[in-house]
């Protein structure tokens, strides 16, 4: 990710004021619904504006159908290459022009790359919309393919990888290596930050056909929030992408794959870390799968915060993790498009074990089968996650790219007002069919990393592998 790390997840975009949400199902009338007007281009661009004059600026997502799924083979990381070779100006618009013309006029931007997409993000006074679409439609067009260019952001992406993986503790190691060990099938195990070997060895070549194969307008997704009309956004979008030719994008692989049947554990040293941790991941049902709401509620159930059973399980009760974080792969909840794992990440005592905390996880998650859980615990967890969804499109920026992501994951970006209901219908009786299913021994993957002085002190006879 540009100018921020990966596993911050696009975490702490800005929100708007928070409405009070009735712990029950409320009707349709009295729920706010996000406006999406949706129009497609004769090439193949989807354009969405969601409108809102609320405050007199604009939220620009543009979302391209590429991801670290879809990276050359032998490439590893080349998707996240890319995303930094798009800020490096094209022949109309040199390097710089980009971050100069949106920040000098006091918006920002950033972009990332997931799995399943890569995003480039705006927000900025409603004045600076049409100089904002000039630049993406020329960056759409085509880029500055040059030896200097590529050569600073392979060392660009080479230094954020020391930064962030190799001389950082833990080294993100519940998001990156976790899944290098759970999924079997390359598209979705490689390492999609990049390996050093694989990032020298991109050419020029390589560049510009990852360019024209998926980032034409029929590969892409724009989504404008805020003050702007549909008749406005729908005109600058012909004004300014309308004449970007469709290019042909090469079919996807087949990257599906089923629930884990074996466990797998293993351990790692780590040399920069000063106590132990454990990530324990497990495959997930798939995008619009009938259980894909009941276990985002279980997920908040389990790991949402110092009210969850973990915390409050291992943390707070029995005193034996530092803390509990859960992760959805690189994404969230509701915008992934192929396998995914839910994830909890804990620091724990030294003279505690992974299996001391495997044991403890596997009670809370036996705990939720048999018992299910309360009415009044599954109101609170409805009504923090139906806050945070509704406050998180209230940001003209974050709900730009919810409805790009959507759109372009979902093929509807007016899921973004259908998730709501969903959460609301999840029953106990989901939750615990979902936590039977899914959140079982054989679909589970954990590393236990633990500082390199604990395994030379005590060589790690008999460890699980």
């Amino acid at each position: 990710m540009r100018k921020r790390t990966v596993s911050v997840l696009l975490a702490g975009l800005v929100m708007a004021s928070a409405a009070t949400f009735s712990a029950n199902a409320a009707p349709d009338a009295d729920r706010w619904s996000v406006p999406v007007a949706v129009k497609k281009l004769d090439n193949g661009l989807t354009v969405i504006v969601s409108e809102d004059h609320s405050s007199p600026t604009v939220g620009v997502s543009v979302v391209y159908h590429v991801g670290m799924r879809l990276e050359p083979r032998n490439r590893t990381g080349f998707a996240h290459l890319f995303e930094h070779l798009m800020f490096e100006g094209t022949p109309n618009a040199g390097e710089g022009v980009f971050d100069r013309v949106i920040t000098g006029g006091g918006g920002r931007n950033n972009g990332s790359t997931r799995p399943d997409f890569t995003n480039y993000i705006e927000v900025a006074p409603a004045s600076a919309l049409e100089p904002i679409l000039w630049l993406e439609a020329d960056r759409m067009k085509t880029l500055d393919f040059n030896p200097v260019t590529l050569k600073n952001q392979q060392d660009v992406v080479k230094e954020e990888i020391r930064v962030n993986v190799k001389n950082q503790p833990y080294g993100g190691f519940m998001w990156l290596d976790i899944g290098q060990q759970a999924f079997q099938k390359w598209e979705n195990n490689h390492d999609g930050y990049g390996s050093f070997q694989d990032l020298e060895n991109a050419s020029l070549q390589d560049v510009a056909a990852f360019h024209r194969d998926y980032y034409g307008p029929n590969n892409a997704v724009i989504a404008l929030a805020g003050d702007v009309t549909p008749a406005q956004g729908f005109a600058l979008a012909e004004r300014y992408f309308g004449g970007i030719p469709a290019r042909a994008t090469p079919k996807a692989p087949d990257f599906r794959e089923g629930l884990n049947t074996q466990e797998k554990r293993l351990t790692q040293p780590d040399a920069l870390a000063q106590v132990p941790a454990i990530a324990t991941a497990w495959k997930i049902p798939d995008r619009g799968s009938k259980d894909q709401a009941p276990f985002a509620v279980l997920g908040e159930v389990l790991a949402g915060g110092d009210a969850s059973r973990f915390y409050q399980g291992l943390v707070k009760g029995r005193e034996l993790a530092l803390n509990v974080e859960a992760l959805y792969g690189l994404t969230d909840p509701w915008t992934y498009d192929g396998p995914t794992l839910f994830t909890t990440f804990a620091l724990y005592k030294p003279n505690s074990s992974a299996d001391v905390l495997l044991t403890a996880i596997d009670e809370e998650i036996a705990r939720v089968i048999k018992d299910g859980v309360s009415d009044a615990e599954l109101r609170r967890v409805k009504t923090r996650m139906l806050a945070d969804w509704y406050n998180g499109n209230e940001s003209f920026i974050s709900r730009a790219d919810t409805l790009a992501k959507l759109q372009t994951l979902w093929g509807d970006a007016n899921v973004v007002n259908q998730i709501p209901g969903w959460i609301e219908k999840v029953t106990s009786a989901d939750l615990q069919r979902v936590a039977k299913t899914y959140l079982t021994a054989a679909n589970r993957t954990t590393i236990d990393r633990k500082p390199a002085a604990m395994l030379q002190a005590a060589p790690a006879a008999g460890q699980k592998n």
